[in-house]
Formats: C-alpha cells, structure tokens, sequence
C-alpha cells in the first residue's frame, strides 16, 4: 500500500513548499478526524491542489511541526494501514488518498498525500466508528477542517465535476507522450525520494505515483498538467503554450521590434524567459549625490518584480485559450499581457488597489509544480510582492488592468526615472569582457556556427575556443544559443544577444 512520494518530506514538515491549511499533523492514529480532513482536501474547495495528514508528527500551539516528532512504533504500522484502507471506504464517492511511510530523524512516520478529487463533492461520516453514521461535506478553512453549509454547501455542490483544466485527462494524447527524463529531473531537483525508483519504473507507473497519468488500468491517461511539465512539446496539446518577449528600442508605436520565442515545457520556457530578459534589457543605475558618500542603484525594472509577474501569468492564465504570453519591453515601460483576466471574484477595484485575493486558483495542479520549484509561493502573494519591490527599487507603482468582461490581464512595470533619463537615451553598457571575448563579437555576423566563428577568427582548437570565447561570452551575456535546450545540436548556431549589440556599437570606437 506504501508508495514514495514526490514532494521532498523535509520540505513538506517544515512547511517550505506547502502551506499550513494544505497540511495537517496528528501525533497518533484517529480515524475520525483523519477521514473528515481527507475528505476535506478531496474537495478541494479552493482548487488549491488538496493537502498531506502526518501521521506521527506532533505539532505545538501555533501548529508548527516538533522535532524531533513523536513518530509511530514499527508494530503499529501496519495495524494503522489496515485500518486506515477500511475507513477511507467511508467516504463517498470512493475515494484513497495515496500512503507513504518515511523515516525522519529515526522516527517513523505515515504520510498520506491527497490530491483534489475528480468527482467532488465528497461526503465522509463524522465519526467513522458510529454504528449509525450520517455523510457531510467538510472543506479547509484555514489550518481546520470544518462542515460544509449553508452558502458554503450550495457553492461547493455547484463544483460537481468541475475539475480544473490541469488536473483534467487528456484523451487526444497518450503516456508515451510524457517524457521520463523531465519526470525524473524534476523529482531530483526538489529532492524527492521517488526520483531513486524513476529508472525503474515504467512511464505508466511514474506518472501515476506523481498523479499526472490517471484513468483505468487498461487505459491510462496522462493528465493536462504532466503534458505541460513533461512533455518536450506541450504546444502540439495546447496552442498558444509559449511566452513572447518582444523588444521595441523605438518605443510600442515604432517600426523596429524585435521578437523572441520561448516553447517548450512550462517550467522550461519560465526560467529561460527570466533569464533571457534579465540578461539583455534589465540595467543597473548607479546615482551619486553631492551630499553624501554613498551612491544609490537603481534598476529600470527590478527583477523581483518581473519574476512574480511572469510567473503569476504562468501560473494563472487559462492553457484553454489559444494566445501565448506577451512580455513587450521599450525604454519606458515592460508590460506583461496574459488570457483571461483574473477570476470573477476579484473585484476591479481591489486589484487596481494590489488588494486583489483569488478565492479560488484556476490551475490547482500548475500552482503545485511552480511551489515545488520554488517559482511561486501561491496564496495570493504576487501583487503585493510586486508593489513592494517596485517601492523599494523607487518605481513608479505599477499598474494592473483588465476589463470588464476579464478577457485579458495586464501588468505594467514602468521604468524608473532616473533609469531612464541616465541610459535609456544612449543604451550604454557597461560589461566587462576578456580580450578574447572583445575579438569574438567584432567578427559576429548574423547567426554563426562554432565552425564559422572558428574560421573567421582563424583558431584551430575547438576545445580551448569553447572554454576561452563562446562561454565566457554567454556568460557575460552577450552571445546566445539558437537552440539553448540542446546544446550539442548540430544545427547550434551562435548570435549577439542585444546587449552584445549595444556592447558593440558602444566600443566600436575604441577598438
């Protein structure tokens, strides 16, 4: 019955990656609250992606874990198995939640995982050992388990077999369509103990154990929310699933932009998108003053920022729609475009305020992978984030935008000020490179094999060209792969990234 799971336990106890009302601690074995908790995290009630019971682990007043925990004695273990599969039997629909028994500091512990059902509402009895047991509906309410009623049943019925688009099967595809190396890589990244077992598991049986392959056994289904983690094409399931980053050096209403294209599994084309634009248009601005010593940094878009607000639209749009994620960047302003708006629960008001607080996620299960690789925190953390990093950098405010009909959102990171009167007009660049890297970009034109760049620049040894110029330039961010996700393509080509370009033109003279 035991299983390993894919979530790395010390995180979980300690309460990094998952919040306190989507984990509950008992120090012993107690069928009935146990059973109503699980029931309430099948239900899911703020699509939030379920929750963990731990078994064994005993917490203080304020609900943090103790270590080290009171853990279970090895003669109980399976007592608790048997009894624990009998009483699941009560809830209604049939529902399991998935079990691992894993040791921390020596002690033993039982964790059970359980995700957000597919065919809510659940009912489970409030005391499982009553001889006449009534069923009730039980939701999270914070860090409690608490009955379902009145307004709060009503809206929790009218979720019957709404299962957001990520958690949904996909029937036009199949599970050979998952990839096993982006299951496993990311099972060692967030230090899961399953990522050990990957090699010998079969597609099927990974991707059930990580709850993205679901259905009968005679035919599985992978789970939307897999194809986009881990598949190396998740556009050939949902068109549109991309992020644009476009540039305008004469501003939105110019004729000059340039676009880059990101595809590729969701977390992928995230982190490279960050990465791209952190090294290409995002600078630093040193300001001195008269009266005193120490010099002020600036950034015309603060990092930080950027970061929340991409991923908030990675996180939050519908993969239902088929338009991509726009990122258009001029001199004044960097303005995130994503479809649809925010859900119908966020008044206009509040999120043109930064008071804007979802009641529910639209995709529980993309929210569980992002925490997982620490992209995101998830409980509504993403504007008030961006408006301190902007008060902090002394930005502008930035600004949040939909519509009435929530067709689009739009988040608005304008430049500081003095970022822009400083550099924006001469796009200096201040980047320190090696002689060898200085000769490399003279002799860029357009896109360039290692091959080509070789013999232009008449080297023989492709080894030491490798380590001497092409990474050193990447690293300083003035060059760029064409094909970054595989590096060993024969079909790699090599181009100046806009900063190089700015580089360039700017020691033009003095080379």
């Amino acid at each position: 019955m035991s299983q390993k799971l894919p979530i790395n336990l010390n995180d979980l106890l300690r309460q990094r990656t998952v919040e306190s009302e989507r984990i509950e601690y008992k120090a012993g074995w107690n069928p009935d609250p146990i059973i109503r908790t699980l029931c309430a995290f099948a239900n899911d009630f703020e699509n939030l992606g379920g929750g963990y019971v731990v078994i064994g682990q005993d917490c203080d007043a304020n609900g943090q874990p103790i270590f080290p925990p009171s853990g279970l004695a090895d003669q109980v273990l399976d007592k608790i198995q048997l009894e624990l599969l009998a009483a699941c039997q009560s809830i209604q629909p049939a529902y399991f939640p998935v079990l691992s028994v894993e040791e921390i500091e020596g002690h033993k512990l039982i964790v059970l995982w359980a995700p957000g059902g597919q065919n809510r509402p659940y009912k489970a009895p409030a005391a499982v050992t009553a001889r006449h047991r009534s069923l009730h509906c039980y939701i999270r309410r914070y860090s409690s388990t608490v009955e379902a009623k009145g307004e709060i049943e009503q809206e929790l019925l009218s979720l019957t077999a709404k299962v957001p688009f990520d958690d949904r099967f996909h029937q036009g595809a199949r599970v050979n369509d998952l990839s096993k190396p982006l299951m496993k890589n990311f099972l060692q990244e967030i230090g899961s103990a399953l990522a050990e077992d990957a090699d010998n598991l079969s597609i099927e049986a990974l991707g059930r154990q990580m709850n993205v392959v679901g259905g009968p056994t005679e035919s599985p289904w992978p789970k939307n929310v897999g194809l986009m983690f881990f598949s190396d094409t998740p556009e050939r399931f949902f068109a549109g699933t991309q992020i644009d980053v476009l540039w305008f050096p004469e501003g939105a209403g110019g004729d000059r932009f340039d676009e880059k294209i990101f595809k590729g599994p969701v977390a992928t084309i995230t982190r490279e998108a960050l990465a791209y634009i952190q090294r290409n248009y995002l600078r630093e601005t040193v300001i001195k003053h008269s009266d005193r010593a120490e010099a002020s940094r600036v950034w015309n878009f603060p990092f930080p920022a950027v970061e929340e607000a991409l991923v908030n639209a990675v996180y939050h749009r519908s993969y239902e729609e088929r338009e991509p994620i726009e990122v258009r960047i001029s001199q004044d302003e960097l303005v995130i475009l994503s479809f649809p708006g925010p859900d119908r629960s966020i008044h206009l008001e509040d999120l043109r305020a930064g008071r804007a607080v979802s009641r529910r996620y639209r995709n529980r299960r993309i929210g569980e992978f992002l925490k997982e690789l620490d992209l995101t925190e998830g409980r509504s953390t993403g504007i008030p984030k961006i408006l301190k990093v902007m008060a902090a950098n002394g930005s502008p405010a930035p600004i949040f935008e939909t519509d009435d009909e929530r067709i689009s959102y739009v988040v608005r990171l304008q430049a500081h000020p003095q970022s822009q009167s400083t550099e924006a007009m001469t796009m200096e660049v201040t980047m320190e490179v090696t002689m060898e890297v200085a000769a490399l970009l003279q002799v860029m034109e357009g896109d360039m094999s290692r091959q080509e760049l070789q013999t232009a620049m008449s080297l023989k040894n492709a080894d030491h060209f490798r380590k001497a110029y092409i990474l050193p330039a990447i690293a300083a961010g003035a060059l760029e792969m064409t094909h970054p996700g595989q590096p060993n393509s024969r079909l790699q080509r090599y181009r100046l990234t806009s900063k190089g370009l700015q580089w360039l033109k700017a020691n033009d003279t003095k080379m």
